[in-house]
Protein backbone atom coordinates (compact mmCIF):
# COMPACT_ATOMS: atom_id res chain seq x y z
CA UNK A 1 0.00 0.00 0.00
CA UNK A 2 2.93 2.15 0.88
CA UNK A 3 4.45 1.87 -2.66
CA UNK A 4 1.18 2.71 -3.88
CA UNK A 5 0.90 5.87 -2.02
CA UNK A 6 4.35 6.74 -3.54
CA UNK A 7 3.49 6.49 -6.78
CA UNK A 8 0.16 9.08 -6.55
CA UNK A 9 2.27 11.58 -4.55
CA UNK A 10 5.06 11.38 -7.60
CA UNK A 11 2.52 11.55 -10.03
CA UNK A 12 0.48 14.20 -8.33
CA UNK A 13 3.76 16.08 -8.05
CA UNK A 14 5.45 15.86 -11.16
CA UNK A 15 1.34 16.74 -13.01
CA UNK A 16 1.56 20.20 -10.61
CA UNK A 17 5.23 20.88 -11.60
CA UNK A 18 3.89 20.95 -14.92
CA UNK A 19 0.94 23.53 -14.49
CA UNK A 20 2.31 26.59 -15.49
CA UNK A 21 2.54 29.36 -13.14
CA UNK A 22 2.59 33.04 -13.20
CA UNK A 23 5.53 35.10 -13.72
CA UNK A 24 6.16 38.64 -12.24
CA UNK A 25 9.23 40.94 -12.86
CA UNK A 26 9.65 44.62 -11.09
CA UNK A 27 9.68 47.30 -14.11
CA UNK A 28 10.80 50.00 -11.81
CA UNK A 29 11.08 52.01 -8.55
CA UNK A 30 10.74 56.19 -8.69
CA UNK A 31 10.08 58.76 -6.73
CA UNK A 32 5.81 58.93 -5.97
CA UNK A 33 5.51 61.72 -3.56
CA UNK A 34 6.87 63.99 -1.00
CA UNK A 35 4.80 64.85 2.33
CA UNK A 36 5.11 65.92 6.39
CA UNK A 37 5.58 61.87 7.25
CA UNK A 38 8.03 60.74 4.68
CA UNK A 39 9.12 60.35 0.75
CA UNK A 40 7.07 57.57 -1.24
CA UNK A 41 8.60 55.64 -3.43
CA UNK A 42 6.81 53.09 -5.97
CA UNK A 43 7.98 50.03 -7.12
CA UNK A 44 6.40 48.84 -10.37
CA UNK A 45 5.77 45.18 -10.81
CA UNK A 46 4.16 43.46 -14.14
CA UNK A 47 2.81 40.10 -13.43
CA UNK A 48 1.74 37.85 -16.23
CA UNK A 49 -1.10 35.40 -15.44
CA UNK A 50 -1.06 32.28 -17.96
CA UNK A 51 -4.74 31.03 -16.96
CA UNK A 52 -7.73 32.63 -18.62
CA UNK A 53 -8.99 33.44 -15.23
CA UNK A 54 -7.98 35.99 -12.52
CA UNK A 55 -6.59 34.95 -9.79
CA UNK A 56 -6.15 36.54 -5.90
CA UNK A 57 -3.00 38.00 -4.74
CA UNK A 58 -2.93 37.29 -1.20
CA UNK A 59 -0.06 39.54 -0.18
CA UNK A 60 2.91 41.35 -1.52
CA UNK A 61 6.00 41.15 1.13
CA UNK A 62 8.92 43.92 0.36
CA UNK A 63 11.86 44.91 2.53
CA UNK A 64 14.44 47.64 1.49
CA UNK A 65 17.70 47.77 2.42
CA UNK A 66 20.78 50.28 1.93
CA UNK A 67 24.28 48.32 2.35
CA UNK A 68 23.27 45.34 3.82
CA UNK A 69 21.14 47.41 6.60
CA UNK A 70 17.32 47.58 6.48
CA UNK A 71 15.42 50.35 5.93
CA UNK A 72 12.05 49.76 6.09
CA UNK A 73 9.73 46.67 5.87
CA UNK A 74 6.19 45.30 5.43
CA UNK A 75 3.37 43.85 3.37
CA UNK A 76 0.23 44.59 1.86
CA UNK A 77 -2.56 43.09 2.54
CA UNK A 78 -5.05 41.77 -0.37
CA UNK A 79 -3.87 44.23 -2.95
CA UNK A 80 -6.74 42.33 -5.38
CA UNK A 81 -6.13 40.14 -8.52
CA UNK A 82 -4.21 39.41 -11.63
CA UNK A 83 -6.46 39.49 -14.61
CA UNK A 84 -6.84 36.19 -16.97
CA UNK A 85 -4.34 36.21 -20.14
CA UNK A 86 -2.94 39.53 -19.49
CA UNK A 87 -0.06 41.08 -17.47
CA UNK A 88 -0.95 43.17 -15.39
CA UNK A 89 0.93 46.03 -13.37
CA UNK A 90 0.81 46.52 -9.50
CA UNK A 91 2.02 49.13 -7.49
CA UNK A 92 3.87 48.69 -4.24
CA UNK A 93 4.20 52.54 -2.07
CA UNK A 94 7.57 52.36 0.03
CA UNK A 95 7.54 55.10 3.13
CA UNK A 96 10.35 56.31 4.11
CA UNK A 97 10.58 58.27 6.56
CA UNK A 98 12.51 61.57 6.74
CA UNK A 99 14.66 59.92 10.36
CA UNK A 100 15.82 57.33 7.53
CA UNK A 101 16.81 59.70 5.38
CA UNK A 102 18.70 61.75 7.75
CA UNK A 103 20.11 58.49 8.88
CA UNK A 104 22.03 58.15 5.49
CA UNK A 105 23.35 61.80 5.10
CA UNK A 106 26.79 60.71 4.26
CA UNK A 107 25.34 59.06 0.76
CA UNK A 108 22.51 61.38 0.00
CA UNK A 109 24.92 64.43 -0.38
CA UNK A 110 27.08 62.51 -2.17
CA UNK A 111 25.57 62.04 -5.21
CA UNK A 112 21.60 62.85 -4.06
CA UNK A 113 20.23 59.43 -4.27
CA UNK A 114 19.73 56.58 -2.41
CA UNK A 115 21.29 52.93 -3.47
CA UNK A 116 19.15 50.23 -2.83
CA UNK A 117 18.06 47.03 -2.29
CA UNK A 118 14.54 46.05 -2.62
CA UNK A 119 12.83 42.50 -2.04
CA UNK A 120 9.52 41.64 -2.71
CA UNK A 121 7.59 38.87 -2.06
CA UNK A 122 4.22 38.28 -4.35
CA UNK A 123 2.11 35.68 -2.83
CA UNK A 124 -0.36 34.14 -5.05
CA UNK A 125 -3.55 31.57 -4.26
CA UNK A 126 -3.28 29.37 -7.21
CA UNK A 127 -6.32 26.97 -7.33
CA UNK A 128 -5.09 23.26 -6.68
CA UNK A 129 -1.44 24.31 -5.65
CA UNK A 130 -2.66 27.02 -3.90
CA UNK A 131 -0.31 29.70 -2.37
CA UNK A 132 2.35 30.52 -4.51
CA UNK A 133 5.41 32.91 -3.57
CA UNK A 134 7.33 34.79 -6.70
CA UNK A 135 10.79 36.48 -5.07
CA UNK A 136 11.49 39.85 -6.94
CA UNK A 137 14.72 41.13 -6.32
CA UNK A 138 16.21 44.65 -7.18
CA UNK A 139 18.97 46.91 -7.06
CA UNK A 140 19.96 49.89 -7.94
CA UNK A 141 19.75 53.81 -7.05
CA UNK A 142 16.51 56.08 -6.41
CA UNK A 143 17.18 59.48 -6.82
CA UNK A 144 15.98 61.79 -4.17
CA UNK A 145 13.16 65.02 -4.53
CA UNK A 146 14.76 68.59 -5.11
CA UNK A 147 13.52 71.92 -3.80
CA UNK A 148 11.38 72.06 -7.04
CA UNK A 149 9.41 68.61 -5.90
CA UNK A 150 8.19 70.53 -2.92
Amino acid sequence: MSSFMDKAKNFVGDKIADVPKPEASMSDVDLKDVAHDGVTYRATIDVKNPYSHSIPICAINYSLKRDGRLLLSGSMGDPGSIDGDKTTQLEVPLIVPHSVLVSLAKDIFSDWDIDYELDVGLIIDIPIIGDFKIPLHSKGEVKLPSLKDF
